[in-house]
């Protein structure tokens, strides 16, 4: 998962990014708003935690740009602000959710985590590929109760993957969200089918992987005719 924190905040900034790294989620930060809109215009993140009083920018005009941008991008306002227009427009405006100042780190985790399972249509921790069952919370993968043995990065990747079936990812999407933000000189597309092709022999150990499928000269995509997710 890739996160933009826009916070002016630094201390808090910092805290935040290392709480959620810690968590195995990737982060930037942009301590201004024109910082944070030329972030959002280039890059692609899966969540914008943005807080609307900044010095430079009204928070709530970054969120009309990334959504008149087309970013999929879930946001969750933080804000001191008590007002409840503030936190009406902006949820009015596509934002997901908001946390208020201050906050606990486990409660914005929290949030984070709710707002992916709704965006991504996950109704339990557990999600079924075939005869695999992904453990979202302990980052496990198992086959007919065997745990399968994967590296982060390869999790990170069929995670990754399984939360957007049914869409081709790209290379680059696929790099970028797991990875990091690169630079276009730095990017090398048979970096990714080398650790989906290891994803897949580790995986076809246990069982075949039908679901796992390589759209030619695009990239990637799970399935969803044998995915489902657990009841």
């Amino acid at each position: 998962m890739n996160v933009l924190i826009v916070e002016d905040e630094k201390s808090l900034a910092k805290e935040i990014a290392s709480f959620l790294k810690a968590e195995n989620i990737l982060c930037d930060i942009a301590y201004t708003g024109m910082d944070a809109s030329e972030k959002i215009a280039v890059n692609l993140y899966d969540f914008i935690l943005l807080d609307l009083g900044l010095p430079d920018y009204n928070g709530l005009d970054l969120i009309k740009e990334a959504k008149k941008a087309g970013s999929e991008s879930a946001i969750i306002i933080i804000t001191a602000r008590g007002a409840v227009e503030d936190k009406v427009r902006g949820l009015d405006l596509g934002a997901d959710d908001y946390i208020a100042k201050p906050f606990a780190l486990i409660e914005l985790l929290s949030r984070i985590n709710a707002v992916a399972r709704r965006k991504f249509g996950i109704n339990s921790q557990d999600i079924k590929l075939g005869e695999f069952v992904i453990q979202v919370q302990s980052r496990k993968v198992f086959c007919n109760g065997k745990e399968v043995e994967l590296t982060k990065r390869e999790y990170d990747l069929l995670q990754y993957l399984v939360l957007n079936r049914n869409k081709v990812l790209t290379r680059h999407q696929l790099y970028e969200h797991i990875w990091g933000n690169i630079l276009d000189d730095q990017y090398d597309s048979n970096f990714i089918d080398v650790h989906i092709k290891n994803l897949r022999k580790k995986l076809n150990i246990y069982a075949p992987t039908p679901w796992l499928e390589t759209v030619r000269g695009v990239g990637y995509r799970v399935s969803d005719d044998q995915t489902e997710n657990e009841v």
